[in-house]
């Protein structure tokens, strides 16, 4: 089977990889153009894209897809499938009706729940305690297409979106594989999403970020774990300086009275009073710093019992 595999990040980065390694015949790999990184602005190439032309894949990166731009090279490379993976970009139709075989998509989450770009923040900010991975035929639509097979994963108390990420990336290159067999052996059952039961995981915007000490100390701490280690929830210390919290966990007050982002211990990390109950910052990321554990920001005077967080 000639397939055309389309992704751009490490999340697609793995399922790309498990094809390889399975033998499968890739006649290529289309990804996002490269992009000015660190701060120097180094033009660098997506992961898919370096591994790629690590193995000798021809690799394409089309500024766009629309109005037929990649007509041509997709005819010439002529897929039966195209698998794809977090690539970033709407396919248009001509593409879409192109492959014999369809287009299959890997989405991180259990459809129609979290259709969109951001499901495995929003899953960890919304507090589910299952996710999971869900391949797709693709339909002219965001994540709207029929289902074919779906793995759960659970996510652990602790667990953020990185490690979140890392697992769901495993176990998407898992079932993609499974979906792949399943279609060689004509088993692949079509299933329609039920649109009513569906919901949205738009993408993560700065606003998302700002921490809200007036929502309870589990709304805060999932959504610090939601956004770290990127890009990160943040708040401000009482002289109006950025603080970015990489890791937190739930305090033990709750029954306390004081004002939301109040920091009511300094002793072992930040202690700062919620709506219900507290949350303790244990990683931060002061204003131009780098990341250090809260007790070392604590020592270094830069926060003190009574302050108040905004």
């Amino acid at each position: 089977m000639r397939i055309l595999f389309m992704g751009t990040p490490d999340f697609a980065l793995t399922t790309l990889k498990a094809l390889y390694d399975a033998g499968e015949q890739i006649v290529g790999v289309v990804t996002q153009p490269d992009k000015p990184r660190g701060r120097g602005n180094v033009m660098t190439p997506p992961p898919v894209k370096a591994f790629a032309e690590s193995v000798n894949i021809p690799v394409y990166q089309p500024a766009t897809l629309k109005n037929g731009a990649f007509d041509e090279t997709l005819k010439a490379l002529d897929p039966q499938l195209i698998v794809v993976v977090a690539y970033g970009k709407i396919l248009p139709v001509s593409v879409l009706e192109y492959p014999v075989y369809g287009c299959i998509n890997v989405h991180g989450s259990l459809l129609p729940a979290l259709r969109g770009a951001a499901p495995m923040q929003r899953a960890i900010m919304d507090g589910h305690s299952v996710t999971g991975i869900t391949t797709m035929y693709m339909a002219d639509g965001i994540d709207t297409g029929d289902m074919l097979l779906k793995a759960e994963m659970p996510i652990e108390p602790d667990d953020n979106f990185e490690t979140v990420h890392d697992k769901l990336a495993a176990l998407g290159a898992e079932t993609m594989l499974k979906t792949i067999e399943a279609l060689r052996a004509g088993t692949l059952v079509r299933i329609p999403q039920d649109d009513t039961l569906a919901t949205y995981a738009a993408k993560i915007e700065k606003a998302d970020c700002l921490i809200d000490f007036s929502t309870s100390a589990s709304v805060v701490h999932n959504r610090i774990r939601g956004l770290s280690p990127i890009p990160l929830a943040f708040t401000h210390t009482p002289d109006g300086k950025l603080l970015k919290i990489v890791a937190a966990h739930v305090g033990c007050m709750a029954g306390q009275k004081a004002v939301p982002g109040t920091v009511v211990s300094a002793s072992d990390g930040i202690e700062v009073a919620c709506g219900d109950g507290t949350v303790v910052f244990t990683r931060v990321v002061p204003e131009g710093k780098g990341q250090m554990g809260a007790a070392d920001f604590v020592r270094g005077r830069k926060i003190n019992e009574g302050d108040v967080l905004t």
